[in-house]
């Protein structure tokens, strides 16, 4: 059973608490433009299943059906307990695969780009991890795990790495030892050099410990959030893609044909010397770090909550509604367009740029209304919709001309 659909509610009002606590200590963790950049590509990572084949379930449909050993009882508890350890036992080698090869990273990388630290961040997942992530959970299946016990335990598993995305719990004792704690995770997360790439476990930390890959959170050396080469965007494409284009430029412009095919499975950071010396990369030092948050008014932070809120409802939709792959496809195109100009308005980009690209999203949306108008889509829900993102456009176009408000910072920043 997926539980996660389910734990949304419990994320939501977590999420609410979160922000009410911070500011009420005056200790606020969270910017709106990085908090909707953040959940918007947790609302892609959730909407991919409807334009993605399901390549992993067949394999393991062929190992349960050819190759794995008789299937274990699901109604045992040590069944429960065996798919438990051992979930969390392949996902400590693909989160660490994940930061160690590039080609992993840059399925991984979306999750790091946050320079915040709340549990956003713990929403803020790949739309690409299905391309190999299924590979390492294999030995479940072949021990004779069933598939339903291993999809279970696996949203179990992703469901307990939400509260550990918190700046406001201290370390908690003995359970450190265990367990994957905030404080210990807060390290995961941290690009200081004595934690990067440490802590990679999902339910149990006793896995760092074993193989060597755990550090204790200091007090002398707070972490300080982000990746080491900031992404500089709110652009959920790029936040997807940009390790795999500069795997592809590299593969592109390096000389040998060794290095062309090594580039794809190398080891996170390294590139042909030719490249490196001929289009070197400026990684930025903690003593320069500055987060990336670009002014804009505060109606355009307005606007991109409203769409935020638009692309949960659409997402909610989409999953409690029988939809064709084509329905599926168009809506998950209307997803991806809405939170990309979304985040170029966040960026303050000039209006007049971008209008041409919002009147296009909603003539698209507009056909896809139309075409799904007999049952795939809720008209009147869409039409108030395509209405309200009218009205906002002429107030949109007009800031970037200086008759907007005066530039401020995100409403949820701390002062």
């Amino acid at each position: 059973m997926d539980l996660v659909v389910y734990a949304v509610p419990f994320f939501i009002l977590a999420m609410l608490a979160e922000l009410a606590y911070g500011r009420a200590v005056h200790r606020n963790t969270y910017r709106l433009n990085d908090s909707v950049s953040s959940l918007f590509l947790g609302v892609l990572s959730q909407a991919r299943r409807f334009v993605t084949l399901g390549v992993g379930g067949y394999v393991y449909y062929l190992i349960t059906e050819y190759f794995s050993l008789p299937l274990m009882d699901a109604h045992h508890w040590f069944t429960w307990v065996l798919a438990t350890v051992l979930y969390d036992f392949c996902y400590y080698w693909l989160h660490r695969l994940g930061h160690e090869r590039t080609i992993l990273w840059a399925a991984h990388v979306a999750h790091h780009q946050s320079e915040d630290y709340n549990l956003t961040t713990a929403l803020r997942q790949t739309s690409t991890g299905f391309l190999l992530g299924w590979i390492f959970y294999i030995p479940m299946y072949l021990l004779g795990i069933p598939a339903e016990v291993v999809v279970t335990v696996g949203a179990i598993n992703l469901i307990y790495q939400f509260w550990v995305h918190t700046q406001h719990v201290p370390k908690l004792g003995w359970y450190e030892w265990i367990f994957v704690t905030p404080s210990n995770h807060r390290v995961h997360h941290a690009q200081n050099d004595i934690y990067v790439d440490r802590n990679y476990g999902g339910l149990f930390i006793l896995w760092d410990r074993l193989f060597g890959t755990f550090q204790e959170e200091r007090d002398e050396e707070p972490p300080v959030y982000g990746i080491l080469g900031p992404l500089k965007s709110w652009n959920p494409v790029k936040a997807l893609t940009h390790i795999y284009v500069d795997m592809a430029r590299d593969s592109w412009h390096t000389a040998r044909w060794r290095d062309k095919l090594r580039v794809w499975v190398a080891r996170t950071g390294w590139r042909p010397a030719d490249v490196a010396a001929k289009f070197p990369r400026e990684k930025t030092g903690l003593a320069d770090f500055e987060k990336y948050d670009p002014r804009v008014p505060v109606m355009v932070s307005v606007y991109g909550f409203f769409q935020l809120v638009a692309v949960i409802a659409l997402l909610t939709f989409m999953q409690y509604t029988e939809l064709s792959y084509a329905g599926g496809v168009a809506l998950w195109g209307m997803l991806l367009a809405t939170t990309v100009i979304t985040a170029l308005w966040l960026e303050g980009r000039p209006a007049e740029d971008l209008m041409k690209w919002e009147l296009l999203r909603l003539v698209g949306f507009g056909i896809v209304l139309a075409v799904g108008w007999r049952g795939d889509l809720p008209g009147v829900a869409a039409a108030l919709y395509s209405v309200a993102n009218l009205a906002c456009l002429p107030w949109l176009r007009s800031y970037s001309q200086g008759s907007g408000p005066v530039p401020a910072h995100q409403g949820l920043s701390s002062p």
